[in-house]
């Protein structure tokens, strides 16, 4: 499996435990919604999650549709949470920094290549001239 695939497959079950961590009763129909993707995928996300015990599933007693679930995390869920986080942040500061990096190498081209003609670049750089 290619490393994006994964980075994609963790970021998604990141994105699933903090929901879960937030609003446990939320229903796999919302949870999708709130995830953008398909009920079918999200199912699939949590039944991973179940099969590697990181969530578990009660059922939600206090609920006039008995057949809904509350979606807990378990202490290695919990766990797992806090490791996915620490690297989806080192990830998103590295494509940051990336990003800025590029970002300011473009407003310098374009400067150079506007050259006397004194155009004001900061719609398109973020930087004035």
């Amino acid at each position: 499996m290619s490393l994006q695939r994964d980075q994609a497959r963790e970021d998604a079950q990141f994105k699933v435990l903090r929901i879960l961590a937030r609003d446990p009763r939320i229903s796999q129909r919302e949870l999708a919604d709130e995830l953008g993707i398909s009920l079918g995928a999200t199912n699939y996300i949590l039944r991973g999650l179940v099969d590697r015990g990181l969530v578990t599933l009660d059922r939600f007693r206090h609920s006039a549709d008995k057949r809904r679930y509350v979606y807990v995390l378990t202490p290695g869920g919990l766990a797992a949470k806090s490791a996915i986080a620490r690297r989806f942040l080192s990830r998103k500061r590295a494509e940051y920094l990336a990003l800025k990096r590029e970002i300011e190498e473009l407003g310098s081209e374009l400067r150079d290549d506007a050259g006397d003609g004194n155009e004001d670049l900061s719609d398109q750089t973020g930087h004035s001239t």
